[in-house]
Parts: C-alpha cells; structure tokens; sequence
C-alpha cells in the first residue's frame, strides 16, 4: 500500500480499491475497513500533486520580498521574516503581518486557483504551497498542505503545536496577544532560520503522485525545491513559469512558459487529454 499523509492522519491506500483508510487494511482478499474486493472494474482517479509558490499568488495582487531585491514592502527580510529578526523586534514583526493580513483581505483567488480546484472533478489533488495566503482554500481546494505557515493563524511562542485561526473582526495581533490558553502568540510563520515541520508529509505526498506539477516558483528555496527529486521515474512532471528555473537535472520536466493562469488553461487541456486516454 502507499503511504500519502493528509492534515493530521496517516492515510492508506486500500490494496483492493485505492480508497483511504486511516490503518493499514490486512493483506488477503477482502478488505476489513471498508469491505472491499479487488475487481477488475474498479477505477480510480490520478493523483495530481501541485507544488505552488509566489507566482501564483502575485496575479492576485500578492507581492513577496522576492519582487523587490531582498526587501519586502521596504523592509529587509531577515528583519521581518527571520527567528532572528523576531527575537530581536517582536512588535515590527507582529505589525508587519497585521498590514500583511490587511492586504490579503483585499485579494481574491484568480484562475490559476480556481481551475486547481476544478481539476478535483477528474484528479486526486493535494496542492502543496509555499504560500502563506489563503486563496487556495478560498478558490475551492479542499487538501492543501502549508509548507511556510498561515497567516491568518497565530501559534504559541513556547509550543508550535497550539494554533489558533483569526478571523476578519481580530486581525492584529502584538507581542502581548495571548491564546486562549493564556500563552504569548506570535504568527503563524516558518521564519527564515526556523525548520519545515511540514516537509516530511510534504516528502509522502510528492511519492504517491500519478503527476506532478510546480507552478511560480523559482526552485530557490529549500527543502520546497527539493520535492521534484522525490516522484517517480517516470510520472509526467509540468513547470509552470513566465521565468523557469533551469531543469538540466530532469530532462523529462515539461515547462510552460507563462504565468500561472495562462499556463493552468494550458495545462487543463493536457490534463484532460491524459483522462481520455486512460479511460480507453
């Protein structure tokens, strides 16, 4: 069976069906989780894992500290977006993602988004994104896997694994907002200096993909640009970018050269192309 994690479970694939179990089903001829028997008629659909970063977003009006030469809204990103510029400024931080929240408010998903979540009619997505908005879940995705953090979430200072979501009424937050459970909060953020908790189901998720896709990013920034070396030989690999990145490593890599909404309406078209053919 293979291993893919979603949210908080680990999920196994059936040996009968493919459906998702959280245990493992037994190795003989009928499943007893879900009660199944392998036939020859069962279909299922593709597993299509999406890997977005910036670019993405930037078509909703979404800027990064990768617009402007290492500044960020003028600001130098380690002094804002780093474990040592938080530790040394809190309340520049904590303003910053306040006027970062502002602006996301502002923002709508735009096609790229959208036409990812419409690909859930016929593929098995998991969208995995270096982004921290949310305009993915608000185009419609239903299995997205933050890499970098959220920024509508806060979490505990002392313990990463207390979260809470703000919503539109309590957006800012300073060094002295406290969770319900009376801990210092801070944002909801991988800093620069700080370890991907997410990366290792990240790692699952890329390993049981049918295609893989990376959409505005650079492949710069790690371990995110690393999740290419972990698909399967052979698997039908797409890159969409107006300015990709070198593929010289992966010479099977498709890219598109455009941005993410006009390269998503191409990609579409190859996506269902690849349905029809599998369904004959």
């Amino acid at each position: 069976m293979i291993l893919i994690i979603q949210d908080e479970f680990h999920i196994y694939y059936c040996k009968f069906n493919k459906k998702r179990h959280t245990r493992f089903a037994p190795e003989d001829e009928k499943c007893y989780i879900c009660r199944s028997v392998k036939t020859d008629t069962m279909k299922n659909k593709p597993i299509l894992v999406i890997s977005t970063g910036a670019g993405i977003s930037a078509e909703s009006g979404i800027t990064t500290f990768r617009d402007a030469g290492g500044l960020w809204e003028n600001y130098p990103v380690m002094q804002v977006a780093s474990a040592q510029g938080f530790a040394q400024n809190p309340e520049l931080v904590h303003n910053f993602y306040n006027k970062r929240r502002k602006e996301l408010l502002k923002a709508e998903p735009n096609g790229a988004h959208k036409a990812l979540a419409e690909l859930e009619k016929d593929f098995d997505v998991y969208v995995i994104t270096q982004n921290v908005d949310d305009l993915h879940e608000r185009a419609g995705s239903k299995n997205v896997l933050h890499l970098h953090g959220e920024l509508m979430k806060i979490r505990s200072v002392s313990n990463p694994d207390y979260i809470e979501t703000l919503d539109t009424d309590h957006l800012e937050t300073t060094p002295a907002t406290r969770g319900r459970n009376g801990d210092p909060m801070r944002p909801h953020i991988v800093f620069f200096q700080e370890p991907v908790p997410n990366i290792e189901k990240a790692v699952e998720i890329v390993m049981s993909a049918d295609i893989f896709v990376v959409i505005g990013t650079s492949l710069a920034v790690y371990p995110a640009a690393g999740l290419i070396e972990y698909t399967r030989p052979g698997i039908p690999v797409f890159y969409i970018d107006p300015n990709p990145a070198s593929t010289a490593g992966h010479p099977d890599v498709t890219v598109i050269r455009k941005k993410a909404t006009e390269g998503m309406r191409d990609l579409t078209e190859i996506l269902h192309a690849y349905v029809e053919k599998h369904k004959k």
